[in-house]
């Protein structure tokens, strides 16, 4: 018999509104969530839906208007080094190398320079940059930029990664390799990962979860247990089973009747 894992991160009767002199409009209604710890879940919903808002509140970066969020089943009260963020844009420093980019976070912990090193070199390993450890951002490509950037996030060992669409940008093949290190890595570290994402196959293939949002007032309308195989390459991608999936979440992302979809 298996027991479930800790919650991790999780939130309760969350709302957002965003309020204007004459009017307001409603971001996020009633949203729960629980996510356990070293768990993959992705967010998919249409755009405008508040999935990035959402993400922002988890990070501390954003307010919720009412409700609230728990990490470790303490409320949280805004920016921690427990939570890393990955965004869609490339937000290196571009006046510092891979490695010093790598090394940033860990510098302002104040760590012993030999620490630092063990850290830094593990992760470009992990990510495949040590022989571009020296470029600067803009002599690497897209891809390579995102894998610098989730390198950042996990040198500071966080407990939550956030990623808000940290594909989005990149071309379809660009995209599905980044598909397959990220899984790769999660499956290594096990970290807790919340990944926003519009693309149902992407989020189909990466997580161990999904949960569905409907349009704006976002509302969470399905959670999905994705029944795959641990371990994952591009040809899953083709199985019945992967394209059940992916049919379930197009269908509720489509209904004009979420209520009786859930």
């Amino acid at each position: 018999m298996t027991t479930a894992s800790p919650i991790k991160i999780s939130c309760r009767n969350l709302n957002k509104i965003y309020r204007m002199k004459k009017s307001q409009t409603i971001a996020l209604q009633d949203i729960n969530m629980d996510i356990e710890d070293n768990e993959f879940i992705c967010i998919v919903g249409p755009s405008g839906c508040g999935k990035s808002t959402l993400l922002r509140i988890f990070a501390g970066l954003d307010e919720a208007t009412s409700g609230e969020v728990l990490v470790d089943n303490k409320v949280m009260s805004g920016p921690g080094a427990d939570r890393g963020m990955v965004f869609q844009t490339y937000t290196l420093f571009p006046w510092l190398t891979v490695e010093k980019n790598i090394r940033f976070g860990l510098d302002l912990k104040k760590m012993s320079k030999a620490e630092a090193d063990q850290i830094v070199e593990k992760y470009l390993d992990m990510v495949g940059l040590k022989d571009f450890r020296n470029s600067l951002p803009k002599e690497l490509s897209g891809g390579m930029k995102q894998r610098v950037a989730i390198a950042r996030a996990l040198a500071n060992n966080p407990k939550v990664l956030l990623m808000d669409e940290p594909f989005g940008a990149l071309d379809a093949d660009t995209k599905s390799v980044m598909q397959l290190q990220l899984r790769a890595l999660w499956e290594k570290e096990k970290h807790t990962v919340i990944f926003i994402t519009h693309d149902i196959e992407e989020a189909v293939f990466l997580s161990q979860r999904v949960y569905v949002m409907s349009a704006r007032p976002g509302r969470v309308i399905a959670n999905i247990p994705i029944d795959l195989p641990q371990h994952r390459d591009i040809e899953i991608k083709d199985t019945p089973e992967f394209i059940q999936f992916r049919k379930k979440i197009y269908s509720l992302l489509h209904s004009n009747d979420f209520g009786s979809k859930v």
